[in-house]
């Protein structure tokens, strides 16, 4: 295993007997990466090791994981990106009696997802939920945005966002998407109940699928020239309105 000192770069583990070890013991990886002419056989091994836990398996240019592995490794082919933390159950988020989640979907930039992380965890958020593909892995950057929050936050990582908020729905929490076109300000929003609130990444913001199942949009205002915040910031503003409203007693 690579032991990096550099924060900006990713944990890593590497050769086909060490991945596939992490694979059948649990452990909690990002994704699974295999050079691109590799044996069909060993792809279809790791895929078939890698889907239960929803863990993406990618086939990629050797040269990537050359420099994945800090050149020169035995890769053989195969790495495998380690999370700095391991998830839990989203069950396990659901125990309070009050829940107010954060649902990341497609955040890209790693330090945006730890600055969410870290707000969420000074604010009381009983937990986060992010998305197993395509988006921004716990790497090493993150957690030190997030400035040990990842240490004391529940995290959740789940392979469909959609129906992960349809199950929150049928659990009784109410679903609020940030979207820069609602009608409604945040101001004006009804955030003291049992909510998630789902933040979208910076390019694609809430996509079709997980706007469909937000049960109401809202928007933060913006009075000066510059169209949007990024999305830790907006997710910031958001979760201290729903904190702000339940110590109040309600909304509003």
């Amino acid at each position: 295993m690579r032991d990096s000192r550099d924060s900006e770069k990713q944990t890593v583990i590497y050769g086909r007997n060490p991945v596939r070890e992490a694979l059948r013991g649990g452990r909690t990886l990002h994704k699974v990466l295999v050079a691109r002419g590799a044996d069909p056989r060993l792809f279809r091994e790791l895929r078939e090791l890698a889907g239960p836990a929803g863990i993406p398996v990618q086939v990629v240019e050797r040269p990537l994981l050359d420099q994945l592995t800090g050149g020169g490794a035995a890769h053989q082919g195969v790495a495998a990106t380690v999370s700095v933390k391991d998830f839990v159950a989203v069950e396990a988020l659901l125990t309070g009696e009050n829940p107010l989640l954060v649902v990341l979907n497609a955040v890209q930039d790693p330090r945006n997802l730890g600055a969410i992380l870290r707000t969420a965890e000074a604010a009381g958020v009983d937990g986060a939920v992010v998305p197993s593909r395509r988006a921004a892995p716990l790497t090493p950057a993150a957690a030190k945005t997030a400035a040990g929050a990842v240490e004391y936050l529940p995290v959740a990582r789940v392979t469909n966002i959609a129906l992960t908020l349809r199950e929150f729905k049928q659990k009784g929490l109410w679903v609020v998407g940030a979207d820069p076109e609602a009608p409604v300000s945040y101001w004006d929003a009804d955030l003291g109940g049992p909510l998630a609130l789902v933040i979208g990444g910076e390019s694609a913001g809430l996509g079709r699928a997980v706007h469909a199942e937000c049960d109401s949009l809202v928007r933060i205002p913006m009075s000066g020239r510059v169209g949007s915040l990024n999305a830790s910031v907006a997710a910031a503003l958001l979760i201290y309105e729903a904190v702000r409203q339940r110590r109040a007693g309600g909304s509003r």
